[in-house]
């Protein structure tokens, strides 16, 4: 698997393991900890082969952590619309843009 699919597939993991639970506030918080992190296991299953696979494959950790961050924001942006129910606001694409700012920095030896 490429880095970057693995990377998507690891912070949808994530995402559901840091913010699954708030569509159940009546569960006791240790139960949804123990969930998050049985959830995030799975999730270092992926991210912990994209990153060695991309290091390995010429990405510099700042370039991983920086992608890593890309896919978290377009991830948790579907999750909170689709799983919350929540709007995306004009500051949703502000800080998109950012990182996206953030990317062509850390990228630009590589255009």
């Amino acid at each position: 698997m490429s880095t970057v699919l693995l990377l998507c597939v690891s912070n949808l993991f994530m995402t559901v393991a840091w913010y699954g639970h708030l569509k159940f506030p009546d569960r006791p918080l240790w139960q949804v900890i123990l969930v998050s992190w049985l959830i995030a296991l799975v999730e270092y299953c992926f991210a912990v082969p994209a990153n060695r696979l991309g290091y390995l494959n010429g990405f510099t950790a700042g370039q991983l952590k920086v992608m890593q961050e890309v896919i978290t924001l377009l991830v948790f942006a579907g999750f909170a619309v689709f799983f919350l129910g929540e709007r995306l606001s004009w500051q949703h694409l502000g800080a998109f843009l950012c990182l996206v700012g953030a990317v062509a920095f850390l990228f630009a030896d590589k255009l």
